[in-house]
């Protein structure tokens, strides 16, 4: 209710009568209105934000790339905005909506599609790369998967002394007798395993995770060289995940064909991701359709595509799979790479 007071004067003294008057109808509608159109442009904004880093290729703080790596559903959110508004006849703020939508869409739905790959008549190098969660993935199941998908390479990530044993006992090494193996604690290890001879290399700086490199010798005078990737989660340092990243190796003729595979820690919606494949390198899964799939989720979030198998742009990609890696957070990636 709206108050009123009147003053009626009596003598020398004044005294205040009260009257209650009834608030109008409209102006509680009109505060309403402006209660729910607060709201509507409260939600767009963000998306507003993530959307121009986006574009411009700026990642940001821990908390923007965070929030980068979940663009794809942002798209989702903006369209229910952009309908929300739309019904609630809120016109400026659903064309907002609508048109972030249309934008993240540009840059996301190409993933779903199969690029066209050249015809090559050289060997086929199947790799997988398995984060195995400080040792807890289930080892049964990736040798499991090292014979179903007949694996030439396997990099393996937070992989530690406990899990070496485990895999040794699921009968790994009889499948893949060559290994540079770094094992530690919890998070930090990291390793590569082969069908076929190793020469260890060293084509990345000194990084936290260990990210082991060899020279993989497949016969008939054909090298390719790997890299087990991981570097740092930005979650917990931004500069190291930076520099451990930028790290890694260009791909180049003046080298052997190299293949980049492991836990990135990064999705496509990254500008660091972006830069790496400008040194000369395709992403898997985004060559047949398949880069919108997730890879790692800690429950609180939906999957993203954080792990990937990068080729050198001079092969092909023939498939590409996720795999579900019980015992850890990551799926396994798994990828068949047509050398020329």
């Amino acid at each position: 209710m709206e108050t009123a007071v009147t003053a009626l004067p009596i003598g020398i003294l004044n005294v205040m009568v009260i009257e209650e008057r009834p608030v109008r109808p409209t102006a509680r509608r009109d505060a309403g209105r402006k209660l729910v159109s607060g709201l509507l442009i409260g939600a767009v904004v963000p998306f507003a934000v993530l959307t121009a880093m986006r574009l411009v290729g700026y990642d940001g703080n821990t908390y923007t790339i965070a929030a980068l790596a979940l663009t794809p559903y942002a798209g989702i959110a903006t369209l229910v905005l952009g309908v929300l508004a739309l019904v609630l006849r809120r016109w400026w703020t659903a064309a907002v909506a609508l048109v972030l939508t249309c934008t993240i869409a540009t840059l996301v739905l190409p993933r779903a599609f199969e690029v066209e790959q050249k015809a090559l008549g050289g060997k086929h190098v199947r790799v997988l790369a398995s984060n195995m969660l400080g040792g807890q993935a289930d080892p049964d199941r990736i040798v499991g998967y090292v014979k179903e998908h007949q694996v030439d390479v396997l990099s393996l990530t937070e992989m530690t002394p406990e899990a070496i044993t485990g895999l040794d006992r699921a009968g790994l090494f009889r499948l893949l007798p060559y290994h540079v193996l770094h094992p530690a604690e919890w998070a930090s290890g990291s390793g590569l395993v082969s069908k076929y001879p190793l020469t260890p290399l060293k084509l990345t700086g000194d990084s936290d995770f260990k990210q082991p490199s060899a020279s993989v010798d497949l016969g008939d005078g054909v090298r390719i060289e790997v890299v087990a990737v991981h570097p740092a989660a930005p979650m917990w340092d931004r500069h190291v995940w930076v520099d451990e990243a930028k790290d890694l190796p260009y791909a180049d003729a003046e080298h052997d064909i190299r293949i980049l595979a492991g836990d990135f820690n990064a999705s496509l919606d990254h500008s660091l991701f972006r830069e790496l494949l400008t040194r000369g390198y395709v992403d898997a899964a985004d060559q047949v359709g398949k880069a919108l799939q997730g890879t790692w989720t800690n429950g609180a979030v939906p999957p993203v595509p954080i792990d990937h198998v990068l080729a050198d742009k001079r092969a092909a990609i023939a498939d590409f799979k996720v795999l579900d890696t019980p015992g850890s957070d990551h799926d396994a990636v798994y990828a068949e790479i047509v050398l020329p």
